[in-house]
């Protein structure tokens, strides 16, 4: 149970940024099918037969994958929940949170079943699983446990997850329907109905986003200052980036209405790195579950001036502290030794859900940046071998992603 404490916090985010990639590749899947592969098919002929049916193969893989990241989720929250609180399991799944996730997990097992006949009564049924997976799992958002404007919030997360499937998650059938259509008014036509799609999914991004932010951040102030707003803006540059992207594709696919032998490899192109961008996207988006909005951290916020102290270059840390010294293990030797003591059973240090900050100390603080500066220097390795290869006198240099094993050790 003690190491399921330490890495619970880690551990919730990268299963939630994989649970965000698969649903919003089922939904986007679902959405794609009923708007453009079912529409678009007849004209298509054969080809449209085999996008109909590699689309319904990716959204179903992708629903199922989801159904196997949330039982492991529910797992944990229940394990963590029992040991913690010492209650029992019946209390355990009957917490508000635990029945939301059985509630997405549910539906997107039903989107995985409906995708994998994709005719109409079984699409338009998985739309409507669609539905209540956005509506399950916006109610373990931080929306639903705001007392002020819960309703609009609410309202808000959904646009946001939705718009998120409908563009990024629909970029990958795009690409498929791309890859499998042949000749120029075939591109024509799916580029059309994907750029409408997408301008669809991106107005439902930036006003779910716009509805959230303002009152989760609150202030200019809050946005430098406190790690929320710092992840939103990270965030918010992301998504600068995937519009630049989306206007690229949307200037090609207008050229392809003039000229249907417009080429289309720049296209797919820019779609493969927006998949890549949307992914990063979605996993920063599942950071943020992790933290308090900075509405709510008035005390608890990083000044300018301190900012600027902590970006001063310096020589960096390669050096990590020891374990026993972190914030939280520090203080649970502590709190063991006294139970001992008084020969009565320790409470735990920090409770992960309890609704307070973990405790931190200097040693947090030195094995975080012993971690991102190990984390740059590869990074900037990785960088420079993929510019000497570029330059093609270090052809030696092409070797560069094996760094990331590295990075991975």
């Amino acid at each position: 149970m003690e190491l399921l404490l330490d890495i619970f916090g880690f551990l919730t985010v990268m299963l939630r940024g994989v649970s965000l990639t698969a649903q919003s590749i089922a939904c986007g899947g679902a959405i794609f099918i009923a708007f453009l592969a079912l529409p678009l098919g007849p004209g298509l002929e054969a080809i449209g037969q085999r996008i109909l049916r590699q689309s319904a193969n990716l959204a179903a893989l992708s629903a199922f994958v989801m159904v196997g990241v949330e039982i492991v989720t529910l797992a944990i929250q229940v394990a963590i929940l029992t040991g913690t609180l010492d209650i029992g399991l019946d209390a355990a799944v009957g917490a508000g949170f635990v029945q939301f996730n059985g509630l997405v997990t549910i539906a997107a097992f039903a989107i995985g079943v409906l995708c994998l006949k994709p005719e109409k009564p079984q699409v338009y049924a998985a739309l409507a699983a669609v539905v209540l997976l956005m509506a399950a799992s916006v109610g373990t958002s931080h929306a639903a446990a705001r007392i002020d404007d819960r309703a609009l919030l609410l309202v808000a997360a959904a646009f946001h997850q939705l718009g998120a499937a409908i563009w990024i998650g629909g970029i990958p059938y795009f690409l498929i329907a791309l890859a499998r259509s042949q000749d120029g008014k075939a591109w024509r036509r799916i580029g059309r109905r994907f750029s409408l799609m997408s301008m669809v999914g991106v107005g439902l991004i930036g006003v779910g986003g716009l509805a959230m932010a303002i009152p989760y951040i609150g202030s200019f102030e809050a946005v430098y200052g406190t790690a929320y707003g710092v992840m939103v803006g990270t965030k918010v540059a992301l998504f600068a980036g995937l519009l630049f992207l989306g206007a690229m594709n949307f200037r090609l696919v207008e050229r392809l209405r003039a000229n249907p032998m417009t080429p289309i490899l720049r296209l797919r192109r820019f779609a493969e790195v927006e998949i890549g961008v949307g992914v990063t996207v979605l996993f920063a988006a599942a950071s943020l579950t992790s933290l308090p909005p900075a509405v709510d951290l008035i005390d608890d916020r990083a000044s300018w001036t301190e900012i600027v102290e902590r970006l001063t270059p310096r020589l960096p840390t390669l050096q990590s502290p020891d374990h026993d010294g972190l914030a939280i293990p520090a203080l649970q030797s502590k709190l063991d030794a006294q139970a001992q003591a008084e020969k009565r059973n320790a409470p735990m240090a920090f409770i992960p859900g309890a609704g307070e900050l973990p405790p931190r100390n200097a040693a947090d603080i030195a094995w975080s940046e012993y971690n991102h500066h190990w984390a740059g220097i590869f990074v900037l390795a990785i960088g420079l071998l993929s510019l000497a290869e570029k330059t093609g006198r270090a052809p030696w240099a092409r070797h560069w992603p094996l760094l990331f094993l590295g990075l991975a050790a």
